[in-house]
């Protein structure tokens, strides 16, 4: 779970602001109007003898105090506020296991990267340190197999990792003896799978043969993964055709072969699907499918607390006020 929390300064009625406008507007009119006159002289000349007129200094101080008390009235009026603001996120990522075949026929070149040619292996961890990339929240592992499994890199969250020499970087052909263990590459996933405590583990198993070795079936394999909860998505990728690889005694011809029934099952059992990639794109839609049906659960509770600050201009605004109404009967005070 993970916490985030933010104060802000906020107004819950902005639109009151714009009554400040009406004090400038007040201040001219007030210097244009002026009281009329109780008596009228003919002449003012005789009032020149008794010299300069003194200025009252409380004029001045009272106008202040009813900009003052206005302003702050106005200001409680769009009540001011400190808004907390926490949000705990709680992450229910899923599990997931990658089990790459790197058997020699992965060598096979018919793949391509930009515009050059590569085989199915580099296009193979191509898309995958992509789709690692997207997945953000989500322990990882990857496990590579040809005549049985090894464990490339343990479940992790860092991508990192992943990408890096202890992840893909040991996913290599030539690694382990030459072969096809689908069934002990996905019960070797299963148990690394097996009590830990996500809702949703998966496997994603990609291969571009037929099950020839280890001493698990691939069926039974699929049922044992279904019997631990976990989803099991195939896909088979290359292109139907003959081929040259290199060996350790030499070059080797190899006739391509799928056994795309057994794959079907193996996902039909295990609650998954099973995808055919005859190309870069091709195998990058479908991790993109993998990547939309198996969406990360992000719960987000919000929790919003308010400190009000408008009492306090209130306050400030009757005191100007008391102010200004005290001054003006006494010491503000004028008479005739």
């Amino acid at each position: 779970m993970t916490l985030f929390a933010e104060t802000t300064f906020s107004l819950a009625h902005p639109w009151a602001l714009g009554l400040l406008l009406l004090i400038p507007l007040l201040a001219i009119l007030r210097s244009r109007s002026g009281r009329q006159g109780s008596v009228v002289f003919s002449s003012l000349h005789i009032l020149h003898r008794l010299g300069p007129l003194a200025k009252g200094r409380a004029g001045g101080f009272r106008l202040v105090t009813v900009f003052l008390t206005l302003t702050c009235v106005i200001l409680a009026l769009s009540r001011p506020q400190w808004v907390n603001k926490t949000e705990q996120v709680s992450e229910s990522g899923v599990e997931m296991i990658l089990a790459i075949d790197v058997s020699r026929s992965m060598q096979v070149e018919d793949f391509d990267i930009g515009n050059q040619r590569v085989n199915r292996l580099m296009a193979a961890k191509k898309v995958t340190r992509d789709f690692i990339r997207e997945r953000t929240t989500d322990r990882i592992g990857i496990l590579a197999f040809a005549g049985r499994p090894y464990l490339a890199s343990p479940l992790t969250l860092s991508k990192e990792w992943l990408e890096g020499e202890q992840g893909l970087g040991r996913v290599n052909i030539g690694l382990v003896e030459d072969g096809t263990a689908i069934g002990s590459a996905i019960a070797a996933a299963a148990k690394r799978l097996d009590k830990r405590p996500s809702k949703s583990k998966i496997i994603v198993l990609l291969t571009d043969g037929v099950n020839n070795a280890g001493k698990l079936s691939p069926v039974e394999a699929a049922k044992l993964a279904k019997t631990l909860g976990i989803r099991v998505y195939t896909i088979a990728v290359g292109t139907y055709g003959d081929y040259v690889v290199q060996t350790p005694v030499g070059p080797q011809k190899l006739r391509q072969e799928f056994d795309e029934k057994t794959l079907q099952e193996i996902a039909n059992i295990a609650n998954g699907e099973y995808f055919r990639a005859q190309d870069t794109s091709g195998l990058e839609r479908i991790f993109g499918l993998i990547d939309e049906m198996e969406k990360t659960e992000i719960l987000r509770r919000t929790k919003v607390e308010t400190d009000e600050l408008f009492q306090w201009f209130a306050m400030a605004g009757v005191v100007f006020g008391l102010v200004n109404r005290r001054g003006a009967e006494t010491v503000w005070r004028r008479f005739p």
